[in-house]
């Protein structure tokens, strides 16, 4: 019996005729757009190596995905099966083909989520394998894509082009040399792959390695950091050195909101006691909230765009990260209170125009709520999309229903990818697509909107407004 099973082009386009018809009208032309890819967690190095290729498939699609490890650990697959080694140095499997069969052998796990559609997506733009992944051809699917992965036309540098990537943005900690960066601006890359400052692992006071961090960053700027305003200068310096390697951005990844203005006094005070090993909880927590406000007084004054991404809980399975370390999957998302936590940040620069602030969460529950009236009222603002678990077809659906009437689409900053795998970053911006065509067509249909705006729109979902939030046009970097 012939399979009813749609091929991949068919999916994501509607419910019904007329709105599948119509979505495919707004999809032809926004599939043909360049790729933006403002955030991103690509290595530089991959890209800055011409002789670079990707890993092979089982760790490219799995041991280094964490939403795919995620779901197999939840069903009782030991991650060191799936190839993630532990910190004690006990063994995991290192046989690609067995991590890949694995995968393979329970690949239905994931009927219904995002990384189903992106694996499929994947698969089929990609490397032109439409038939579903099993364990039954899982080793025949494997060999055709280790020997295109290994080939000169899979080389990262290359898939750049054929993507379309237009501009990558690679995420780098605040002590970092950029060299990769700096050997691709050498080459004329450093129009199209540009770093993103994050100081996180050096304003979070309380984290494990902070003193490791500060040392990196003391290096980095090669002098000794042993004050409050020692800090803050070795910190605006190097935002002015990933500017000048194409920097457009910073990132600030954190669990709470709160913002606080902390006098020079008390800032200093903290500050030494973090140096002393002597710093409380309460007392971090407050240096992390002033240090939100000196990175929006800091953006204001040269010009990057400052993103945070908060209602994390990372890492919640405290044995999981004892064992492997941080960042596998066990984040979880919890509730915020934007309003009053960004209060004195925006009484102080959200008026400003010369700030660009874009919000991202996983609490959704705060979209319509809180997030939608914030962005459509103050200047600084733009809302970021949905994110990790929310980075999905009924997630985006959810987000535009709750956002746009009260934001409207120029207050939102377009679309992400937050990849980390290069060769996932085409199937992600796909799905955003469709399902951004899909959900326009819904809103024609119902007379919300015209057919001629909606066309418009679709592109600028695409990739005209991640371009303009991120100040990656010329015009944009003009107006700071």
């Amino acid at each position: 019996m012939a399979s009813s099973r749609p091929s991949f082009s068919d999916r994501l386009l509607g419910a019904s005729e007329p709105e599948r018809k119509l979505a495919r009208f707004l999809y032809e032309p926004v599939a043909k757009l360049p790729i933006v890819s403002p955030h991103s967690h690509v290595p530089a190095e991959l890209l800055a190596d011409p002789e670079a290729r990707l890993d092979p498939p089982g760790r490219l699609f799995v041991t280094g995905d964490h939403y795919v490890l995620r779901m197999l650990y939840s069903r009782g697959i030991r991650l060191e099966k799936l190839g993630v080694r532990p910190l004690d140095g006990e063994p995991a499997e290192e046989d690609d083909r067995k991590i890949w069969q694995c995968f393979a052998d329970n690949f239905q796990l994931f009927d219904g989520t995002p990384s189903g559609l992106w694996t499929a997506g994947t698969l089929a733009q990609v490397f032109g394998i439409e038939e579903r992944l099993s364990g039954a051809n899982a080793q025949a699917i494997y060999g055709l894509l280790a020997e295109r992965l290994g080939s000169a036309d899979f080389a990262p540098r290359a898939l750049l082009d054929r993507f379309g990537i237009e501009v990558l943005a690679t995420t780098d900690a605040a002590g970092s040399s950029l060299d990769a960066h700096r050997r691709l601006r050498e080459e004329g890359w450093g129009e199209r792959v540009r770093p993103t400052f994050r100081p996180d692992a050096v304003t979070n006071l309380g984290a494990a390695d902070w003193r490791k961090s500060l040392e990196t960053l003391e290096a980095a700027c090669e002098r000794e950091i042993g004050d409050y305003r020692a800090f803050v200068e070795a910190l605006e310096e190097r935002r002015e050195y990933f500017k000048a390697l194409g920097a457009t951005a910073t990132d600030h990844a954190t669990e709470s909101v709160r913002t606080e203005r902390l006098s020079e006094r008390e800032a200093e005070a903290i500050f030494r006691r973090a140096l002393s090993d002597e710093v409380t909880a309460n007392e971090a927590g407050r240096f992390g909230a002033h240090m939100l406000w000196e990175m929006a007084r800091m953006g204001c004054e040269d010009g990057l765009v400052m993103q945070i991404r908060a209602g994390s809980m990372r890492d919640y399975n405290d044995e999981l990260r004892k064992r492997f370390g941080t960042d596998i999957g066990a984040d979880v998302p919890i509730a915020l209170d934007w309003s009053r936590g960004l209060r004195p940040l925006l009484a102080a620069h959200g008026n400003d125009p010369r700030l660009r602030l874009i919000l991202s969460t996983l609490d959704e529950s705060t979209y319509g709520r809180e997030l939608a009236p914030l962005a459509g009222h103050y200047p600084a603002l733009l809302l970021g999309p949905p994110w990790w678990f929310h980075d999905s077809p009924n997630g985006i659906a959810r987000y535009l229903d709750s956002v746009t009437e009260t934001a409207g689409f120029r207050n939102l900053a377009g679309f992400v990818d937050d990849a980390r795998n290069l060769i996932a970053i085409p199937a992600r911006h796909d799905v955003w697509r469709r399902v951004t065509c899909a959900w326009l067509a819904g809103k024609v249909l119902l007379g919300i909107l015209d057919e001629e705006n909606a066309v418009r729109i679709a592109g600028e979902l695409a990739c005209g407004l991640a371009r303009q939030a991120y100040r990656l046009s010329d015009r944009e970097r003009s107006d700071v």
